[in-house]
């Protein structure tokens, strides 16, 4: 199985020295990118706080960090490339690439040559680095064929802009079609327990059939599964209010908490330990943990329980009610 710490992926010395369970875990950075006129609006986040978050995460040992210039469209970068620039040494950076600002819309995807370098190059600008560890296409683009946005990564992989390029919300077909033509180091989709397309539609087994680390974005369902959650504290236009799990899904995403509450305090652990503990539970999944302050980033140090096969049966059941 391929290791997204390996010194040939990431350019970084691996984590060995660590605690196996805690490298399965990186921070996400979309909510520090929040912004009230962005594309992503999680409600007011301090930019100092933002900085600081991004530190003690450093601090606490996470897998890397993943981010993208759509995250507040490069505020979330440029974030991440104040909190690195004193530390002494750091995880491996991801960021993305092909989403771009629409004048009638939130966004566009672009995935032509020239948009590609664009995006890089002034992701390495705001993030301070030479080499981006990974840059993953954020999304699908219809108008251009995978096939040439991919010829457009490797050459910049050859060019040594970017160690590895990687897919995010892709397709296995558009995965093989890539693959055609160059080397994927690391695929991203969205996984929680109240999300779980990747264990129907192939991806998590094309993923470890292929030996490409899979990264799971979003495997808290946007704080719906995490400890003391409030969703009338949100700020009231906060994007969460409009998600499923705050409207026609609310009732499974009850069940699912409750099952997470009873399972955390069988563990002396916490809901948030539990939920990540599942995500994780196969070999070359990772799970990328968003963190608003440095209390919740200091989280992504401790341990995860080891889950039983009947932890595991009382979250499907909760997950499928």
């Amino acid at each position: 199985m391929t290791s997204l710490f390996h010194p040939s992926v990431s350019g970084h010395p691996s984590a060995t020295g660590r605690d196996a369970l805690q490298q399965t875990l990186g921070l996400g950075t979309a909510p520090l990118g929040s912004l009230p006129d962005g594309p992503l609006w999680w409600g007011p986040q301090d930019r100092d706080v933002a900085v600081a978050t991004v530190v003690a995460a450093i601090e606490a040992g996470v897998a890397f960090i993943d981010t993208a210039p759509f995250y507040g469209w490069g505020r979330a970068e440029e974030i991440v490339g104040d909190a690195i620039r004193d530390v002494p040494t750091r995880p491996p950076l991801l960021t993305k690439c092909g989403t771009v600002p629409d004048p009638n819309a939130r966004s566009t995807e672009d995935h032509s040559r020239d948009a590609i370098r664009a995006d890089i190059d002034a992701s390495r600008s705001r993030l301070g680095v030479d080499i981006l560890d990974a840059v993953q296409v954020h999304d699908p683009d219809p108008a251009t064929p995978i096939e040439a946005t991919w010829e457009a990564l490797m050459e910049l992989v050859e060019d040594g802009a970017i160690a590895v390029a990687g897919l995010s919300n892709h397709s296995i077909e558009l995965m093989e079609r890539a693959l055609s033509v160059g080397p994927i180091g690391v695929v991203q989709h969205q996984y929680s327990l109240l999300v779980r397309d990747v264990e129907t539609d192939g991806v998590l087994d094309w993923c470890a059939d292929h030996g490409v680390p899979f990264l799971a974005w979003s495997p808290l369902a946007s704080g719906f599964l995490v400890d003391g959650f409030d969703l009338d504290a949100t700020h009231a236009t906060d994007l969460r209010r409009r998600l499923r799990w705050a409207t026609t899904e609310q009732a499974r995403s009850d069940l699912v908490r409750s099952a997470l509450q009873t399972l955390s305090e069988q563990h002396a652990t916490t809901m948030v330990a539990v939920a990540l503990g599942w995500v994780t539970r196969r070999p070359g999944v990772y799970a990328i943990v968003g963190a608003r302050t440095p209390a919740e980033a200091e989280l992504l140090g401790r341990p995860l329980p080891p889950l039983t096969e009947e932890d595991l049966q009382l979250l499907d059941q909760a997950g499928s009610a």
